[in-house]
């Protein structure tokens, strides 16, 4: 309560990265990043290693906030050091071309399976590339148990 709307993002909005959108990596390894997330995404993004095989992509302004508790993370935790390496080795932070799209590291593109045909999903505050193949298979799952996540985790918020 009490915040601006226009606190949220700097273009002045919500960030609200949604939906699903059909991608295809070309030949140097670029996709389109579909023009209804761009200005959430802003001037520029990072995108990392995601979790289940897929590449997460956050605004900047997102990252930062990441960053924050990551590096918060104690160096006396022998996992802490090797998920901040893991984490911060494959980031990479990066910019839309005057066409649109962004390269994507083969370092990210051998985590995901990312070959051809992929797709490019919005939750929110970050978006996750997947591989075409691993998202059908990830889709299926989330179909056969929306109903039983949404009433252990948040039936009260729909």
């Amino acid at each position: 309560m009490g915040e601006e709307w226009s606190e949220f993002t700097p273009n002045g909005g919500i960030c609200m990265l949604i939906g699903e959108y059909n991608l295809t990596l070309d030949d140097r390894g670029r996709i389109i990043i579909p023009s209804k997330l761009r200005n959430d995404l802003e001037d520029s993004f990072v995108m990392t290693k995601g979790l289940d095989g897929c590449i997460f992509v956050y605004p900047k302004t997102e990252w930062e906030e990441i960053s924050k508790k990551v590096r918060s993370l104690p160096l006396s935790s022998k996992e802490a050091r090797a998920f901040q390496r893991s984490f911060y080795s494959k980031a990479v932070l990066t910019n839309l071309d005057k066409q649109g799209r962004v390269l994507i590291p083969q370092s990210l593109r051998d985590h995901s399976g990312l070959v051809k045909d992929g797709i490019i999903v919005g939750l929110d505050v970050r978006a996750e590339i997947w591989s075409l193949e691993k998202w059908q298979e990830m889709d299926e799952d989330l179909e056969s148990s929306y109903e039983d996540n949404v009433m252990t985790l948040g039936g009260e918020m729909l």
